[in-house]
């Protein structure tokens, strides 16, 4: 009976696409054009993507550094580069010394979003930002690399906050690292026993983390389908909690690396009609995970390999 058994799996789409029925039900409903691009991505191996530190260098010098040293690399789109081949961290050129560090290319799209035409409140003020669930810095030290800002990585792990601490102090950077709830603002939003408001907000939302499955594969069997309504209850709380401490003309940036709409478009709907205060500018919504083979053309987004994300930028009208 070997051949018919062998027929019958074949048919299951749970063995076929090496993901639980619900996952892939959800990604048919939420993706109906892309749910099998999306599957298929999540079977490939995730690149090696360094972010060029423009403090540093550019990245065009640093594609040179590497191909003298014998290392194949592509630009990907602003100061992501992504590495043919990947390797440890301490074979990477430059990357102890600050020059780079390693993020997606989609992750590295949060700290220009928040900060392209943001200003602070007054003249010759520094902007006060604040990334709420920042572990491990990679988005804190992306925001300090691209302007000389104030800001607040906060994070309700304290062994987490170690990995902020010394990923800042690798990039030679500095951010008030704090370790607490960001659902309660009363522990730690005082700063020198004030209540400033922010000029921008970083809110990398806790998620099911279903756009990285291919750097975590066995985050598709860990999580139920449960989980996804008891993590959109804790991301309407983050956000409902932590729009009052935007100033007016101010911003928020609200990301998850999840692809289900629960997480992303659908918690942006539901805030918005419950805030009018807040406006939705241009955004790049759920961003698919696409992974780039020789001989692809270069996609519209230009990143051409990224994991999948969500991103929807709140900008809080002003009176």
């Amino acid at each position: 009976e070997r051949d018919t058994l062998v027929e019958a799996t074949a048919r299951e789409p749970m063995a076929q696409w090496n993901h639980p029925r619900w996952w892939i039900d959800r990604l048919r409903q939420d993706h109906p054009r892309h749910w099998q691009e999306i599957l298929r991505t999540n079977a490939t191996q995730a690149p090696m993507t360094l972010r060029v530190n423009p403090r540093h260098t550019t990245v065009s010098a640093y594609l040179q550094r590497l191909a003298a040293a014998g290392i194949a690399a592509e630009a990907l789109g602003g100061p992501a580069v992504m590495l043919e081949q990947a390797r440890p961290v301490t074979e990477v050129p430059g990357f102890d010394a600050g020059d780079v560090s390693v993020q997606d290319a989609g992750a590295q799209l949060a700290a220009p979003l928040l900060l392209d035409g943001l200003v602070p409140a007054g003249p010759g003020q520094r902007l006060r930002l604040l990334d709420a669930c920042a572990a491990p810095g990679g988005k804190t030290a992306h925001l300090l690399e691209l302007a000389d800002c104030d800001v607040t990585a906060l994070d309700i792990d304290a062994r987490r906050c170690e990995r902020i601490h010394q990923n800042l102090s690798r990039l030679g950077l500095h951010a008030r690292v704090v370790a607490a709830d960001a659902r309660d603002p009363e522990l730690w939003w005082p700063e020198n026993g004030q209540k400033l408001p922010y000029d921008g907000i970083l809110l990398d939302a806790p998620c099911t983390a279903s756009g990285i499955v291919r750097r975590h594969p066995d985050v598709r069997w860990l999580r139920r389908e449960s989980d996804i309504g008891q993590l959109a209850i804790i991301q309407a709380a983050l956000l409902s909690l932590l729009w009052p401490l935007v100033r007016p003309g101010g911003r928020l940036l609200y990301c998850t690396c999840s692809v289900f709409r629960a997480e992303g478009e659908l918690q942006i709907q539901t805030f918005l009609a419950h805030n009018t205060d807040a406006a939705l500018s241009p955004s790049p919504g759920h961003l698919i995970p696409r992974t780039a083979r020789k001989g692809d053309p270069v996609r519209d987004n230009g990143l051409r390999d990224h994991d999948g994300f969500f991103y929807a930028l709140l900008e809080k009208r002003a009176d």
